[in-house]
C-alpha cells in the first residue's frame, strides 16, 4: 500500500518499514534504496514506529511546504482579527516601488 503526500509517494508499507536492528545491519543498502525511491524509511523498535528517516531533498521540500503553510495560517489569523492590509493597498505599494526603479 502506497501512501501519498504532496503528490509524491511517501511510504510504501510493504518496503519502507524496518526495524532499527535491520537498519543498523544494512544502513548502506537501505539508504541507497531511500535515495533511489525518494521515499522515507520508517524505523521501528519493538514493532512500533519510532523514527522516520528522510533524505535531505525530501526534508527540504517538506520543511518548505510547512513554512508556507505556517505563513498562510498566520495571515489568515491576522485577517480574522482585522489586521493587515487590503489587496489594493499592497498592489498600490508594489506599483510605487516599481515606479521608483
Amino acid at each position: 500500500m502506497l501512501i501519498k503526500c504532496y503528490n509524491r509517494a511517501m511510504i510504501d508499507v510493504t518496503q519502507d518499514i524496518h526495524s532499527l536492528t535491520t537498519f543498523k545491519r544494512n544502513s548502506s543498502g537501505l539508504m541507497k534504496r531511500m535515495k533511489k525511491t525518494g521515499r522515507p524509511l520508517v524505523l521501528t523498535v519493538n514493532g512500533k514506529a519510532e523514527a522516520v528517516l528522510l533524505d535531505a531533498a525530501a526534508y527540504q521540500q517538506i520543511a518548505g511546504q510547512l513554512d508556507v503553510m505556517t505563513s498562510l495560517r498566520r495571515g489568515l489569523s491576522q485577517a480574522e482579527k482585522g489586521q493587515g492590509r487590503s489587496v489594493d493597498e499592497v498592489f498600490d505599494e508594489l506599483q510605487q516601488i516599481d515606479s521608483q526603479k
